[in-house]
This record gives C-alpha cells, structure tokens and sequence, in this order.
C-alpha cells in the first residue's frame, strides 16, 4: 500500500477541548477510504486536518504530524494555498456559488491567473465530464448553477474541485442531502474517481462505505479505534467497539 497521507499522532483541540486524541494512519494513494463513526467523534474535523480548514477556526491547536507525498504540511513556510489546489473538498450540502455552471467551473482558474478562453473551455468540459454532469448540461452551460437540482448542484461541486487538478479530494457527507438516485450517480462517479485521485470521504451512511470504499477508519470521541480493509472492517473487525457499532447496537 503506497500511503499518499501519512498522519502521525494527530490531536486537536478547540478552545482547549480535545476534538482527536492522537491519530496515526496511512491513507493510501488512488484508492477512497471511508471515515466512518457516531455524531460528534471527529470524522469531519478530522479530515479538515488534511486541508488545514481548521485553521479558520479560531481556538484551534493541532499537535502531530500530516504529510503528503512525505511532505508537512504544518511545517511553518507551509504553501496552503498550493496545499489546497492539491487537496481538494467537497462539503455536505451543495455549495454552488451564484453564478453560471461555467463559470462555477472556471472559478478556480481564474483565481490562479487563467484566463485564456480557449483553456478555461477545455478545462470546464474536461470537469464536468468528469463529475459526469456534462450531458446533462452542456447545452446551459450560461444558466445559473442554482437552477441545478440538487445531485446535479453537488457534481457540479465536484466539477468545480477536479478543475483546479487536485490530487486528493476531501468529501465530507457528500451524498447525506440528496435522494436515492442523486446519491447513487454520487457513489458511481466515487468509485470512478479512484482511478486517477486519493479520495477521502466522510459518512454516516455504513453501507454507503461499505459500497464505495476501499479502505474504513472508525473513530469514537475523538480516537481512531480501528482502521483495515474496508470489508475486514465489516465482517471480521476485531474491536468490539467497531462491530457494536456496525452492527447498530451502539452510535
């Protein structure tokens, strides 16, 4: 297993509350890995870790270390800009911003100093194909993103992320507002997207993780309990913690 992410002894506290308690784990390169767990154990906070989002919080100390491809990210002269070109995020509600599909797309370029029409075309076609949104709007490509259902708003998110070319993408409950079929296209584009990205998703839905990832983490207030294969996970785990909580006796 190549580990793209490698965290060690990770803490984090809020105001002086411990939010994770020393976490240490591989995430491995092209391949999704779930974080699964209770309300409130961390599973969000702790992929912000991957980003550096907590640091928009204020009161927030973290402890450890996260590296990517070997290097720190919390080292001090860390770029989080380019970190976040490199990381991508994809949030639990869609997020679209008021303006068209493609230029929704485009934001990120544009942001980063390309403006070329020629490219910015490529790109938001090469995107949306992609997030496996283009037929559907191909022909509307100036109509307002909010005038998306829902799923389609939450691809066009993905869109949106994949057109910067990141290398990791950070979904956190990704598919928790959205209906059966929406969530289905979710998932599929998902299983897609390990081809060529490190995909980290957070969810409560276990057969959703069970469905789309390859490898699980269960954390519990705070603390990484077990972490495998995503199928020893579900049928063989070997803490008690993890099964009473697949198994739905507790959480």
């Amino acid at each position: 297993m190549a580990a793209k992410i490698m965290v060690k002894g990770l803490s984090l506290w809020y105001d002086g509350k411990q939010a994770l308690k020393d976490i240490t784990m591989d995430v491995p390169e092209k391949k999704v890995t779930a974080i699964i767990g209770p309300s409130g154990c961390g599973k969000s906070t702790f992929i912000r870790c991957l980003n550096r989002m907590n640091d928009i919080v204020n009161g927030c100390r973290v402890e450890g270390e996260v590296t990517i491809d070997g290097e720190s990210i919390y080292r001090n002269n860390a770029d989080v800009v380019k970190l976040r070109k490199t990381v991508g995020m994809v949030f639990q509600k869609p997020n679209p911003f008021p303006f068209s599909i493609y230029d929704n797309v485009a934001y990120g370029c544009r942001v980063a100093g390309i403006n070329n029409k020629k490219t910015l075309k490529e790109v938001v076609e090469r995107s949306l194909k992609k997030a496996a949104l283009y037929e559907e709007v191909c022909d509307r490509l100036r109509d307002s993103a909010m005038s998306l259902s829902g799923g389609q708003q939450q691809r066009l998110c993905m869109a949106r992320a994949l057109a910067i070319e990141p290398e990791i993408i950070l979904m956190d409950e990704p598919c928790s507002a959205l209906d059966p079929i929406a969530t289905a296209k979710i998932e599929g584009l998902i299983r897609e997207l390990r081809e060529e990205y490190t995909v980290v998703i957070v969810t409560h839905n276990m057969q959703q993780a069970a469905r789309v990832s390859d490898y699980t983490a269960y954390l519990y207030i705070g603390k990484l309990i077990e972490y495998g294969i995503t199928r020893q996970i579900f049928e063989n785990p070997k803490e008690e913690s993890t099964e009473k909580y697949i198994t739905g006796r507790f959480g």
